[in-house]
């Protein structure tokens, strides 16, 4: 950094603490190990929102920010500028007109919030060898304090039979996650950063990273995640090594799979297809979420129904009148293309598939083909490819505080920065290899 800057933003120990509050405050939060015996969503919601929280994230954020704007790269953070602006401004049109605005508005604050953070973490090590540590340091921190639940705290870590909305998940193990298959996901990004930590900093540390998350992973019972590890692993590789895959495999693949698991849900030749591979045609009663979660984007196809301004309203779970379906009681609608078409209509899915995954998809070709099996670039590819595909089961687009939406972006804009890497460089960068 230049003379110029603030001297403490300058200062190592600062920019790491600044890594790991960040860090784990996403994946950890203030609020660990719920009692799911006794809140409901929309109170787990509430204690998650509550003044503490808010007022950390507001003083993480202000810091990042603070960091982003005097940092000589500041050009390259929250690209591309004109279509963030673009698609900002439709969410918060939609918002503003929608049944609930408060809420919306609050989401595209939040979301605006989280996307400047996921850009200014990458900023903060100076190196690839510090942010591996660092990066290594803050998982294996995670890890202990989900080990030491299972361990210490079971009924707070492992779900039990006597909980109010999902006691057929007893028996697996969510650490200080409040759901297991928030956890799985967890455990398969755990797994993605061993990885990068084994190549780029300590082969040891990373197997036992790795080893410890596998195991977690395997005793969550989330099965989309044990599957979509390997499936990403390899399909990364594929992406990396063939060039004329990378184009059918981010948009037919991504659109494959969601006209499968969708269509199996509305479609009836669909869904006997699915039957026929031997998978649940209704993956895990989603099926029921989709097809009234359609029905609505049919009512506002274009504007759609406003940023958090549809899922666990008491209008909606109390007031459902002839609505014979669970689904009203909802979380979200399980499918992140889904849930943004829902919130801010076809006109929001068209910006959010520009942004997600066109604009890295064209980041990365425009990665210099030495650097593209460096454990950097391996490590966001290997992230963003996971988030698209498990964005066909999972919903967390904009989702201001969902740690797979922050390391969603992570990736993307760690894709940009590899793009733009000659504009960095460092003495402690490690020698490339072509070993998927």
């Amino acid at each position: 950094m230049n003379s110029a800057n603030p001297v403490f933003l300058e200062n190592t120990v600062f920019r790491t603490l600044l890594f790991w509050a960040l860090f784990l405050f996403m994946w950890i939060s203030i609020n660990p190990f719920v009692d799911l015996t006794g809140d409901l969503p929309t109170e787990i919601a509430e204690n998650n929102s509550n003044k503490l929280n808010q007022l950390i994230a507001l003083t993480l954020s202000g810091l990042m920010i603070l960091f982003g704007v005097t940092h000589p790269l500041r050009s390259l953070l929250v690209q591309p500028r004109v279509l963030i602006t673009i698609f900002t401004g439709w969410f918060f049109f939609t918002s503003l007109i929608s049944e609930y605005p408060i809420d919306g508005i609050k989401g595209v604050i939040l979301s605006t919030l989280m996307m400047m953070n996921a850009a200014v973490f990458l900023l903060l090590p100076q190196s690839e060898l510090q942010f591996a540590k660092w990066l290594g340091v803050g998982i294996f921190i995670v890890l202990f304090v989900s080990y030491f639940g299972i361990i210490f705290i079971p009924t707070l870590s492992i779900h039990q039979a006597s909980e109010l909305l999902e006691p057929m998940n007893a028996g697996f193990w969510r650490g200080h996650f409040p759901h297991k298959n928030t956890a799985a996901t967890a455990m398969t990004f755990a797994c993605f950063f061993a990885l990068f930590v084994s190549r780029v900093w300590s082969k040891t540390f990373g197997l036992l990273l790795f080893l410890m998350s596998a195991v977690f992973l395997f005793n969550t019972g989330g099965k989309t995640a044990s599957m979509l590890l390997p499936f990403s692993l390899l399909i990364a590789c594929i992406f990396e090594k063939i060039r004329f895959s990378r184009t059918p495999i981010i948009l037919f693949g991504v659109a494959a799979f969601n006209f499968l698991v969708i269509g199996a849900a509305v479609i009836r030749p669909v869904r006997e297809l699915v039957v026929s591979m031997g998978i649940d045609a209704t993956f895990t009663n989603r099926a029921d979420i989709w097809r009234f979660a359609i029905d609505k984007i049919v009512e506002s196809p274009i504007t759609g129904q406003g940023l958090r301004a549809f899922w666990q309203k008491d209008d909606l779970v109390f007031g459902g009148g002839d609505l014979e379906t669970w689904a009203v009681a909802a979380a979200n609608g399980h499918n992140s293309f889904i849930d943004i078409t829902l919130a801010t209509g076809l006109v929001g899915l068209v910006f959010a598939v520009l942004w997600i995954l066109i604009w890295p998809l064209h980041s990365y070709s425009k990665i210099p083909d030495s650097q593209k099996s460096t454990p950097l670039t391996r490590l966001y590819l290997r992230i963003w490819l996971f988030t698209m595909f498990t964005a066909g089961l999972e919903t967390f687009f904009f989702e201001g505080g969902n740690p797979s939406w922050f390391m969603c972006m992570v990736a993307m804009f760690g894709l940009y920065f590899q793009a733009n890497a000659h504009m960095v460089s460092s003495s402690e960068s490690v020698n490339s290899t072509s070993e998927c």
